[in-house]
């Protein structure tokens, strides 16, 4: 399932599927049906496996049914952020060649981590598709972009041993990794990488049955549609299952929360000459069956 919130005409944020070029409401399609489902997309993920088994099935009839105001065009629509994550584990320099790039022009480590390298971005840092990324120059003259798979956790997770962590995963979106490469602290990546802004989220959350391998998909990244980032999720250093241990070996997952899982070479930071976002321009993230992420960035002094 492609689930999403959205708005129609400037109305309230609802609850939503994706079914080809159609939008279907969900609530509405609850209502029409006599069920009821939770309001929003991160209470639908929290209340478990059955208000899931009732989405699919309120789906598998959507076709014959069609209640009055449960389906729109999909372009009549517009798609917010899919939900407000209790927390956003960042994962850095889990690519190879990232690895290389960050030692060459950011002064980490040249050799490959043994570990994932985790930090955090908060939830005020969070903003939807083709909501701005705020460029203010007073903070940055370096905004660089990351495109990253963005694993979404749908059971509580503290201790999970890798052969386990699919059981905890309830689907997959694009996290934009925003940095502001000139605002880390003595190493520290929370203000450089956590401003407003910074984490652009969507545009859908893809539920796990519908990925057949998260570890082969292609990514990338335009900046005004010049390519800047092409690689596969295949060349993760450390997979989904391996990150979901170490990060719950001493922190609890939560349903809602999300794993950003890295970015692969092409960063701006690594460029030669070294290129960054300006006001005006255009950063579209896209993976390979979950969509594009666009965003424009705009002048925030």
């Amino acid at each position: 399932m492609r689930l999403v919130t959205y708005t129609l005409n400037g109305g309230d944020p609802r609850l939503g599927a994706q079914l080809g070029d159609r939008m279907v409401d969900l609530t509405a399609l609850a209502a029409a049906a006599g069920s009821e489902l939770p309001a929003d997309l991160l209470a639908l993920i929290r209340s478990g496996r059955p208000a899931v088994d009732e989405v699919r099935s309120l789906l598998g009839r959507a076709e014959s049914a069609r209640p009055g105001g449960a389906v729109h065009a999909l372009s009549d629509v517009r798609l917010c952020v899919p939900f407000r994550p209790g927390k956003i584990v960042g994962v850095g320099l889990n690519y190879v060649e990232h690895v290389a790039e960050s030692h060459r022009t950011l002064d980490t480590e040249r050799e490959l981590p043994d570990r994932p390298v985790l930090f955090s971005k908060p939830a005020t840092a969070v903003t939807g598709p083709g909501q701005p990324v705020l460029h203010n120059a007073d903070l940055t003259k370096q905004l660089d972009w990351e495109c990253e798979l963005a694993v979404v956790i749908g059971r509580p997770a503290y201790r999970v041993a890798e052969e386990d962590a699919w059981e905890h995963v309830f689907g997959y979106s694009i996290v934009n990794d925003i940095s502001a490469r000139d605002q880390r602290r003595s190493g520290q990546w929370f203000f450089s990488k956590g401003q407003d802004s910074y984490a652009p989220f969507g545009p859908v959350v893809v539920t796990a049955d519908e990925i057949a391998d998260p570890h082969d998909l292609d990514l990338g990244l335009k900046v005004n549609g010049e390519t800047k980032q092409n690689s596969n999720t295949r060349h993760m250093l450390f997979k989904i299952p391996r990150l979901i241990a170490d990060i719950s070996s001493g922190v609890t997952l939560e349903p809602g929360d999300v794993i950003a899982t890295g970015s692969p070479s092409g960063v701006g930071a690594g460029m030669v000459p070294p290129q960054f976002l300006q006001p005006g321009d255009l950063v579209e993230a896209t993976i390979q069956h979950i969509g594009t992420l666009a965003n424009p960035v705009v002048d925030a002094r």
